[in-house]
This record gives C-alpha cells, structure tokens and sequence, in this order.
C-alpha cells in the first residue's frame, strides 16, 4: 500500500542493478506517477541513456550536489500525504 512520490534509485546494486530495479517499477501500473532519479557514479552519455531507457526521470551523478537534490524534490508533486 506504500506509494512513495520519488524514488531515489542507485545503479550499482548487487545482484540487480538500478536498471533491471527502474524496469520493474515502471512494468507496475501502481507506480505509473512515480519520479525515478538515478543516484549514480556513472556520468557517460550512454549511461543516462540507459537510465532514461530503463524509465529514470532524472539522473544526478555522483557526488551529488545538495542543490540539485532540493530542485529535484521541490520538483515533486505532493498530494499532501506524509
């Protein structure tokens, strides 16, 4: 019953990568609204297309910049649930 807004997604997971992970979630109609942001060491071009193909919305390399963490978050819809 947990929907959460935002997902905050590593890519370099054991066992299933953030990839595989963001696929699954964008198959469940559930989460269709869901924001998926990639966390990740990974900043080539071909890997944000990766992520965007594997259905990420946003991508933020590695450190990542609070700033752009609060414009990412801010840039969420909330229904008014905590």
């Amino acid at each position: 019953s947990f929907r959460p807004h935002v997902v905050l997604l590593d890519i370099g997971l054991p066992d299933m990568d953030g990839y595989e992970v963001a696929r699954q979630l964008r198959s469940q109609q559930r989460v269709e609204s869901l924001r998926l942001v990639a966390i990740t060491g990974y900043g080539q071009q071909s890997d944000r297309l990766r992520a965007q193909e594997a259905g990420f919305d946003q991508y933020l390399v590695k450190p990542v910049d609070p700033e752009a963490l609060h414009a990412v978050l801010d840039s969420v819809p909330s229904t008014g649930r905590h």
